[in-house]
């Protein structure tokens, strides 16, 4: 009886595990098999091992993809993640003023990649851009910034805080809204300064989100695609080209499927590599808080 009860229990999930095995798993050892081939889209292609990994390593267009990746997440995650706290900690009542702005702070966020960067290409433009109008209005040469190799990536990261400010928000607002108000009131009857509260109390019981942020952000951001070939186009010069960006101009512009695989199994093994260190570190962090 028991046996059968098991077996209606994975009958049950048999449809998720199916779809989860064809949507995620087949592609991910289908990756690495082509990543293992020479191949394009109009062919079986042949095996050449470890050629394209090889290749990769010595191929300085994706060094500086990678390096451009890494540049721009640095600048969005923390300062995300530092934006995203201070309005949670700002919106954190439950006036209708306050329920108002989380809208519109959130609004942003369901925008798609493409509405994103047209708002943010008659921003930034330097003719005729709000920034270059206001620029113009001060007696200043406008900055271009889409067409300045050392400010196109500050302005992809500022188009990307914009449009990412809002799940953060959301999950630090939840993350506040279980700390208990006694905590605060003690806090209060201590004379406790409000740094004093947010530093012993807040920080504390926020650091699972923090965590969560800063790693769910990371992963996004070294991801990044959309903003860099739509904003920019990966130029100047591939001074906004992206990892990702350099998998989608591999694999549908030059048509080298073997060759863009292997670039994007690099990427994930970076990815999970990053994920794990973090993930590793904050670990170490709380033992040692418990530790004292």
């Amino acid at each position: 009886m028991n046996g059968a009860r098991d077996w209606r229990g994975l009958l049950f999930v048999a449809p998720f595990m199916l779809l989860y095995a064809l949507i995620l798993v087949f592609p991910l050892f289908r990756g690495l098999w082509l990543s293992l081939n020479r191949v394009d889209l109009f062919g079986d292609g042949r095996f050449v091992g470890a050629a394209n990994y090889v290749r990769l390593a010595n191929d300085p267009i994706f060094s500086t993809a990678l390096l451009n990746t890494f540049k721009v997440t640095l600048m969005i995650v923390p300062v995300l993640t530092v934006l995203a706290l201070l309005l949670a900690l700002a919106l954190n009542n439950a006036g209708r003023g306050a329920a108002l702005l989380r809208g519109i702070f959130f609004s942003s966020a369901v925008l798609s990649v493409t509405i994103v960067t047209l708002i943010w290409r008659f921003v930034l433009a330097p003719d005729a851009g709000l920034l270059g109008e206001a620029w113009k209005a001060a007696g200043w040469q406008p900055l271009a910034f889409l067409s300045d190799p050392h400010l196109v990536l500050p302005a992809l990261a500022i188009t990307t805080i914009w449009w990412s400010l809002g799940l953060p928000m959301l999950l630090f607002l939840a993350g506040l809204q279980q700390i208990p108000h006694d905590m605060y009131e003690a806090a209060a009857l201590d004379n406790a300064s409000r740094w004093t509260t947010f530093r012993r109390i807040t920080v504390p019981a926020l650091r699972r989100t923090i965590v969560l942020v800063v790693m769910l952000q990371t992963a996004a951001q070294l991801q990044l695609f959309g903003q860099s070939q739509l904003l920019t186009a990966g130029g100047p010069s591939g001074a906004s080209r992206t990892a990702v960006l350099f998998l989608f101009e591999t694999a549908f512009g030059r048509w080298e499927l073997g060759y863009a695989s292997a670039a994007a199994e690099m990427l994930f093994l970076l990815i999970l590599a990053v994920t794990l260190a973090q993930y590793w570190a904050t670990g170490r962090g709380r033992e040692a808080s418990g530790a004292r």
